[in-house]
């Protein structure tokens, strides 16, 4: 008899990409504070920001990760991305303006002002986006992880949530799932 094997990778590339910029967009737009005011049946004159000209940065530039990219160029970011395979041509296929070998993470996290983690979980990424990670992005970046839980360091994000380093943080993914209720990450507001 014969086997099949077959690979589902790629399938939730565009719901993903989609959860990535609800995420972005609700930010940049201040859909939160909207909420509130409309609630209290106000409305003032709001000047929001936009992502046109923002810097997003995402690690693991795989087939979700290349979705993410193009979106993002299609809102006029400046789209930079870490893998494994750093070359030029990696870059240009990815539709990347700068690639980075993970031994650079750092600098390309310096430079973002989204990070959108995409990394699948090995002995190479496990607690990959620690506290140096988290200090090396700047003060209020947008964080973004739609890989795997077990790549962040969960005390770290909490940290960084709580001093303002992360401004704010969309996670599809926990380190233990469904998230313990007692988990900070609830309450937070960001």
């Amino acid at each position: 008899s014969e086997l099949l094997v077959t690979t589902a990778r790629g399938v939730h590339a565009g719901p993903l990409a989609e959860f990535v910029f609800l995420a972005l967009l609700s930010h940049v737009k201040l859909l939160p504070h909207l909420e509130v005011e409309k609630k209290k049946r106000r409305f003032e004159r709001l000047c929001s920001d936009e992502l046109a000209g923002k810097t997003l940065a995402i690690i693991g530039v795989g087939e979700v990760g290349t979705r993410v990219a193009r979106v993002g160029r299609t809102f006029g970011m400046r789209v930079i991305g870490s893998t494994r395979n750093a070359t030029p041509e990696q870059a240009a296929a990815r539709g990347l303006d700068a690639i980075y070998p993970p031994a650079r993470l750092r600098d390309m996290l310096a430079q973002a002002d989204a990070v959108v983690l995409v990394a699948p979980h090995t002995d190479e990424t496990k607690n990959l986006i620690d506290a140096t990670a988290f200090a090396a992005m700047k003060h209020g970046v947008v964080f973004v992880n739609i890989g795997r839980g077990a790549t962040v360091d969960e005390q770290a994000l909490i940290s960084a949530l709580r001093s303002g380093k992360i401004g704010f943080a969309a996670l599809d993914v926990f380190a233990v799932e469904p998230l313990p209720p007692a988990s900070p990450l609830w309450d937070l507001p960001n």
